[in-house]
């Protein structure tokens, strides 16, 4: 039977701890035999989890008859990983386990060296400062996992469930890991990336800073057919200059700002109105709807129309029917 080791470190994410230990205790194999036997491991026998203690029955030695061990978030990114963790987790990579962090669980996998030179994902919220803290790791905050073969990262949250299901697929095939998507009540494959779940919104800049008369020019203009020229102009700058500036204050181009803006408008407009996808590309500017959609995709990972699936206030209403009113709970008696 495949052994699954949990590894609990301090502050350890509820949520994220949970996700594995449910989704593998629950995958059954074609004979109802179960797929996995679940280790919760930890450095020290109880464990910090925010809103309460946990107590875990293994220690590091259950590392190391895994065949995979999974690191949950953590709140605790900033603080150094102890040292018999990152030796064990080192050792067990160097015995060719296969390890996968979800969500923050990320960074004490950083933390041992052993995402130096791969792909890796984490929470989008934290994708700039995994990339700061590790520039050796190729940090892609679009997706929802990235699979290297032996080592494997998730995005937060629910991106952890893809993750699972994703290696139950790679251990048991399809037809096992869709009845483990089943009994978790998820679609075996999510459509789109994490990026869909970004807020795409406007690049800031310093208060009182040049720009931000354009820029707030751009962002009132989005409708028109603006090339750099023409945003040069109204800037009073060369195109040349213009593009430094904008480099200097935002970090990007002044057409790829734009973009960005117009993404952003487009997401708010398909999430709180009805109106077609053509008429929301006029809206924002761009020329016609195919360049729209192509743009909007590249940007979120995802189609406009499974945007608005996801994000539209239809989307909210149907819940709502579904749900009934939202009642707030009063003091007993």
């Amino acid at each position: 039977m495949h052994t699954v080791a949990v590894l609990a470190l301090d502050r350890v994410i509820p949520f994220d701890l949970s996700t594995p230990i449910e989704v593998f205790t629950r995958t059954r194999l074609p004979d109802g035999s179960p797929g996995y036997r679940i280790r919760v491991c930890a450095e020290h026998p109880e464990i910090d989890a925010g809103a309460f203690t946990l107590r875990a029955p293994w220690g590091l030695d259950g590392l190391r008859e895994a065949d995979t061990i999974i690191v949950p978030g953590t709140a605790a990114v900033t603080e150094p990983l102890s040292p018999a963790v990152r030796d064990a987790l080192r050792t067990a990579a160097g015995n060719g386990t296969r390890i996968a962090s979800i969500c923050s669980g990320t960074f004490p996998l950083a933390a041992t060296g052993l995402l130096d030179g791969l792909r890796a994902t984490t929470h989008w919220v934290a994708a700039k400062a995994l990339a700061d803290a590790h520039p050796d790791i190729d940090v892609d905050p679009d997706v929802l996992y990235v699979d290297n073969g032996q080592i494997l990262t998730s995005a937060g949250a629910a991106a952890g469930l893809d993750l699972c299901l994703h290696m139950i697929r790679r251990d048991y095939g399809s037809a096992v890991a869709a009845h483990a998507a089943r009994l978790s009540v998820t679609p075996l494959e999510r459509e789109g990336g994490q990026a869909q779940f970004i807020v795409h919104d406007y690049t800031p800049v310093p208060r009182g800073s040049a720009l931000e008369p354009l820029l707030t020019w751009l962002r009132e203009n989005l409708a028109s057919d603006l090339s750099l020229a023409d945003i040069a102009a109204h800037a009073g700058m060369s195109t040349r200059t213009l593009i430094r500036r904008f480099r200097e204050q935002t970090g990007s181009t002044p057409l790829q700002w734009l973009h960005r803006a117009r993404v952003r408008q487009a997401q708010h407009l398909l999430e709180t109105t009805e109106h077609s996808v053509e008429r929301i590309a006029a809206q924002v500017g761009f020329g016609s709807p195919t360049a729209f959609r192509d743009r909007f995709k590249r940007t979120t990972g995802v189609s406009p129309h499974a945007y608005r699936r996801t994000f539209g206030r239809r989307t909210a209403a149907r819940h709502r029917a579904r749900v009934g009113p939202v009642r707030v709970a009063g003091p007993p008696g």
